[in-house]
C-alpha cells in the first residue's frame, strides 16, 4: 500500500532576491518542505493547498508541479509525495494566521542556498535546483488556463429535446461539485463556458463557491465550434493574453479546435501532450501553466497537466 501525501515549495521575491519557505517540525526536529497526507475524498492539488494552510497559515494558489518524491517510511511502506510551486504573494504573507503548535513550529523563509544547508533531508535539498533553474529562466511565476469538459451528461439517445438544453446525469452533478476544490487549487477566476445547458452546469457550482460571474460564449458550442472553428479559436487566444487564471468549458467535438489555439503558445513537445487532451474524458481538465508577460516576452507555456474530479 502506497501512502500519498502532498505539498508546496513555497516561494517569493525580496528585492528581486529568491526566497524559499522550510517549516520546522518539533516533533521530529527537522526541516522540511510543507506537506501532509492525503485525506479521504481529496485530490492531490486539494491536499496541498489545505495542508500549506493548516502547517503555514497561508492561502496559495498551485503554480507548475515539480518532481515526485518516491521513497519508504520506517513501517517499510512506500510514500509518494506531490509536490507544487506556490507563490506567496505580500498580501498573503500578510494575513497569514500561522501559530506555532505540536506539528510546526516555525516558518523559516530563506535564501535557496541557506534552505540547502537547513534541509535535513537529500530529496528535499535536489529540489531546490529544480525551483532555481524555473526561477532563471522567469518560468517559476505562471498563471493557469484550465482546460474542462463538460461533466458526464445525458445521452443524446436518451434525451428528446434540443441537444442545448440536454441536462447533467447525477454522476455529472456530483462531477460538478467535486470541481470546486480542484479548480480553487488552481485559483480560477474567469469562468468561460459553452451556454448549453451540460456545459454551463458543470461549471455553476463553482461560479457560486466563489461569487463569480459566468461568461457564456456561444463560439465554444458544438454548433458553434463547427460553424466557425476560428472564432472558437479567438476566444481562447483573448482569454489566454488576459492572463488571468481561467477555465474554458467546451464540448467533445470542441476540443481539437482549442487544442490547436491552446497549441500556438507551446513548442512541439508540449503539442503532443496537449493532443491528449483531444481525449478528455466527461469532467475531466487540462490545467495550462503559462508564463506572465513581461515586457516583449509573449506568454508561452511551461508545464500540463491533467486531473479528475473524485467520485466516490
Amino acid at each position: 500500500m502506497t501512502i500519498y501525501a502532498a505539498g508546496c515549495i513555497l516561494w517569493r521575491e525580496v528585492a528581486g532576491e529568491l526566497m524559499l519557505a522550510l517549516v520546522h517540525r518539533s516533533r521530529y526536529n527537522d526541516y522540511g518542505w510543507a506537506k501532509g497526507k492525503l485525506d479521504p475524498g481529496e485530490v492531490l492539488p486539494q491536499t496541498a493547498v489545505r495542508e500549506i494552510e493548516e502547517e503555514t497559515g497561508l492561502k496559495v494558489v498551485l503554480g507548475q508541479k515539480l518532481p515526485t518524491q518516491h521513497y519508504k517510511v520506517p513501517s517499510g511502506e512506500a510514500k509518494e509525495v506531490h509536490y507544487w510551486a506556490a507563490r506567496v504573494s505580500d498580501r498573503a504573507l500578510a494575513r497569514s494566521k500561522f501559530v506555532p503548535d505540536e506539528e510546526v513550529s516555525a516558518v523559516l523563509w530563506m535564501t535557496p542556498d541557506e534552505a540547502f544547508a537547513k534541509l535535513s533531508y537529500d530529496a528535499d535539498r535536489a529540489m531546490i535546483a529544480d525551483v532555481v533553474e524555473l526561477h532563471k529562466k522567469d518560468h517559476l511565476r505562471t498563471k493557469p488556463f484550465i482546460l474542462l469538459r463538460h461533466a458526464k451528461a445525458t445521452p443524446r439517445d436518451e434525451w428528446s429535446g434540443p441537444d442545448g438544453k440536454r441536462p447533467l446525469l447525477s454522476l455529472g452533478k456530483q462531477q460538478a461539485a467535486s470541481l470546486v476544490p480542484l479548480l480553487g487549487a488552481f485559483g480560477a477566476k474567469l469562468l468561460v463556458t459553452s451556454p448549453w445547458v451540460r456545459c454551463f452546469t458543470t461549471v455553476e457550482p463553482y461560479a457560486t463557491s466563489r461569487g463569480l460571474t459566468v461568461v457564456e460564449r456561444l463560439a465554444l458550442s458544438e454548433h458553434g465550434n463547427a460553424n466557425g472553428p476560428a472564432r472558437t479559436k479567438k476566444v481562447v487566444h483573448k482569454l489566454i493574453e488576459k492572463q488571468t487564471p481561467a477555465v474554458l468549458c467546451s464540448h467533445r467535438p470542441a476540443l481539437p479546435t482549442v487544442i490547436d489555439a491552446i497549441a500556438k503558445f507551446g513548442d512541439e513537445r508540449q503539442e503532443i501532450i496537449l493532443n491528449e487532451g483531444r481525449a478528455l474524458k466527461p469532467g475531466h481538465m487540462m490545467v495550462v501553466h503559462l508564463t506572465v508577460e513581461k515586457g516583449n516576452k509573449p506568454r508561452r507555456i511551461v508545464a500540463i497537466e491533467e486531473y479528475a474530479p473524485f467520485i466516490d
